[in-house]
Formats: structure tokens, C-alpha cells, sequence
């Protein structure tokens, strides 16, 4: 069976609920991030997924990964991986696209990128970097990390260019899988919060 990847976007920050670009700045998990990472983890413990034993895991070194990957009941199975770090946003850190768009009309960081950051050839690889691997696995694969470089990898796994992503919003605490159909790369489930109802 070809190996699937299993992503988990981190749990809700301050940040993030405001829509501030989140790179690098280590945020905490607000309350509700921790207990969303919670019910993530119940879900993954009961079927169809049973615990994903066997299964290779792997996190962000940013605290807010961390910390879901723990909730979550990971942690002590998950290695960090720089390669699942968020975009390094640059000058752009901390600002919401409201802000962006004052200052650069009509800015889309998918087709423009960030000034003083990672260039989308560098995110391109670094998403390379994580299908490459899961790709070489002969069995399914579970990450904890955050919703660009998430985003970034599930168009990589499509074989699509990076600006697909996007076209495919994930939310924080969201679970989603990437698989196969008839032999192609395909989206099994995308931005899935059932875990939250």
C-alpha cells in the first residue's frame, strides 16, 4: 500500500484568530487551541484511525506544533523537522493581509511572495522536501504543523505549483488527508474540523 500523509494544522493561537501571518514568532495555543488539539487527538484514538500505530510522526519545532502534536497524544512518538517550519513571512510577520494590502495593492502571497523572507521556490522545495519523504515511506505518515507550508504540501502532492495553494483554505486544528486514487496523487479529505463539533 502507498504511504498516506496524514497533516494536522496546530490548534488556534492569538495570531492566527486575528489573521496575523504567523512565521516564525513562537505563539502560544490559546485555551481553545489546546482543547481543540485535544479533541483532535481523541479522534485520531478512535476509529478509523485507532492510534495510528506504526504510524511515523513528525512536527514542527514551533511551539504551537509542539504543543498540538502533544495535546494530541504524539508527543513522545514525533521527531521535529525543520522542513515543517511556517514560511518565513519576513517583513510581512505579524501583519494581517488588511495591513499587506495598504501598503502593496492587490499583494497575494502566493504569486508575490514576501520582501525579507522565503521565496516561494524555497517553500516549493521545502514542500518537495516532505512529499519526497512520505512518498519513500511504506507506511502512513502524521505531521503537526501550520497552514502555508500545510497548504504548500498538499499542492506539491498533487503535482500542481504552489500558487494552488491558494485555492485550498485550512483552519487551525483542521485534519486532513492526502492518499491516493487509480494510482494518482488525490485529496482524500481536506480542512476536516468534525473533531470540533
Amino acid at each position: 500500500m502507498a504511504a498516506r500523509i496524514l497533516l494536522a494544522r496546530h490548534g488556534q493561537t492569538e495570531w492566527s484568530l486575528s489573521g496575523k501571518h504567523t512565521g516564525r514568532t513562537d505563539v502560544p495555543l490559546l485555551e481553545e487551541g489546546r482543547r481543540g488539539a485535544k479533541l483532535l487527538g481523541e479522534r485520531l484514538h478512535r476509529a478509523p484511525y485507532e492510534g495510528l500505530d506504526g504510524v511515523e510522526v513528525r512536527t514542527s519545532p514551533l511551539a504551537r506544533a509542539r504543543e498540538t502534536c502533544e495535546i494530541a497524544g504524539f508527543g513522545d512518538r514525533a521527531r521535529t523537522w525543520d522542513a515543517l517550519l511556517e514560511w518565513d513571512y519576513g517583513a510581512y510577520e505579524g501583519m494581517t493581509p488588511a495591513d499587506i494590502q495598504a501598503v502593496r495593492p492587490g499583494w497575494l502571497i502566493w504569486r508575490d511572495g514576501v520582501p525579507g523572507g522565503e521565496s516561494l521556490a524555497e517553500v516549493t522545495a521545502r514542500a518537495d522536501e516532505v512529499v519526497s519523504w512520505v512518498r519513500s515511506e511504506d507506511r502512513d505518515v502524521l505531521v503537526f504543523a501550520h497552514g502555508h507550508i500545510l497548504r504548500s504540501i498538499g499542492a506539491r502532492w498533487l503535482g500542481l505549483p504552489i500558487d494552488f495553494a491558494a485555492r485550498i483554505r485550512l483552519n487551525p486544528t483542521s485534519l486532513s488527508v492526502l492518499g491516493w486514487a487509480y494510482g494518482e496523487p488525490a485529496i482524500e479529505s481536506w480542512n476536516d474540523l468534525g473533531h470540533l463539533a
